[in-house]
């Protein structure tokens, strides 16, 4: 026990995306089972919790962490593509629990970082972390997540890189961001870096080329360019994994990630072998009089999809450490 609350006491972990939820009972210093739900099939967070805890009516959990796809203000977030209100108050009245933490989903990623061991990775090179730096997690999914680990500070740093401006380092890059403009406006870097903008990319490609191409999802263009089947999908995975290297050194320049760029999210996984191929790495580079900086920096990908959940119980087990209070509104 600390503080007063005991650290084997059921706590409900979930990982809420604009697409998946997923949700497991943490107790004992273990994790159970992870159960996956798809977003569509609930109209609200409350309901797919109710539906996951009427399975476990035997070890009601007294304390909730959640990792949410969005900003999180004053413990409530509306996930940013699905439009899921998330409220630690309301989940506290229906459900009785004692505490609720809301941290955004790349936060809990970044908790988990410290944790990776090499059988967890697949490594972009024989590069190799600075001691005690920062280590920075990205992940295109649904969205385009970022968040920083510190471990002299023992905090997370979150971002909402996703909304960032997109950059171009060519003039074809120019080209695709000016095809979007015309559709979006701003275009963030969520609109190329994700699920939909693997398509938006497909299609401003598309479109420059004058060519006339099928409706495809991102599994389906994907698919395509792995089979080469298809100029346009082949252009446009390889295009996203050098603008996916643009923005990640970036991010590794802003945040000093010596400790680490570390590759998640629910898109890059699935063609493991065409990305370590790509030009992902030289377009993380390519910055100039930094680029010797970068070069020190590892780069890899996270293996286990369900990392977060070592992060949420992370999170968790300081949480309790810290404080023996009962607000939601406790943060270590």
């Amino acid at each position: 026990m600390k503080n007063g609350r005991p650290l084997d006491e059921p706590v409900l972990l979930a990982d809420i995306g604009g697409t998946n939820a997923r949700f497991a009972l943490s107790g004992g210093g273990r994790i159970g089972p992870i159960e996956h739900y798809r977003v569509g099939d609930f109209s609200t967070a409350i309901e797919a919790i109710a539906a996951f805890l009427l399975h476990h009516v035997s070890c009601a959990p007294q304390a909730a962490v959640l990792g949410v796809a969005g900003p999180v203000e004053n413990d409530r977030c509306v996930v940013t593509n699905s439009g899921w209100v998330i409220d630690g108050r309301d989940f506290q009245d229906r459900f009785g629990f004692r505490t609720v933490h809301l941290l955004n989903d790349f936060e809990a990623l970044a908790w988990s970082l410290p944790a990776l061991q090499a059988s967890d990775l697949r490594a972009m090179g024989t590069q190799r972390a600075a001691a005690a730096a920062p280590m920075l997690v990205i992940g295109p999914g649904t969205g385009f997540g970022a968040a920083c680990f510190f471990p002299s500070a023992a905090m997370v740093a979150v971002t909402e890189a996703g909304h960032a401006t997109l950059p171009a380092t060519s003039e074809r890059e120019e080209q695709i961001i000016g095809q979007l403009r015309q559709r979006f406006g701003h275009v963030s870097v969520e609109r190329v870096l994700s699920g939909s903008g693997l398509v938006n990319l497909y299609q401003a490609l598309a479109a420059i080329d004058g060519v006339a191409v099928p409706d495809r999802d991102p599994a389906a263009i994907t698919q395509a360019a792995l089979e080469k089947h298809c100029r346009i999908s082949v252009a446009a995975l390889d295009t996203f994994c050098a603008m996916l290297g643009a923005v990640a050194g970036d991010l590794a320049l802003t945040l000093c990630a010596r400790g680490g760029v570390y590759i998640s999210g629910g898109i890059v996984p699935r063609f493991a072998d065409r990305f370590v191929a790509s030009r992902f790495r030289m377009q993380f580079e390519c910055k100039g009089r930094y680029e010797s900086y970068l070069r020190r920096i590892p780069t890899s990908l996270i293996l286990d999809p369900d990392r977060s959940f070592i992060g949420l119980k992370a999170f968790c087990e300081r949480s309790a450490a810290a404080s023996g209070t009962s607000s939601i509104h406790d943060r270590p």
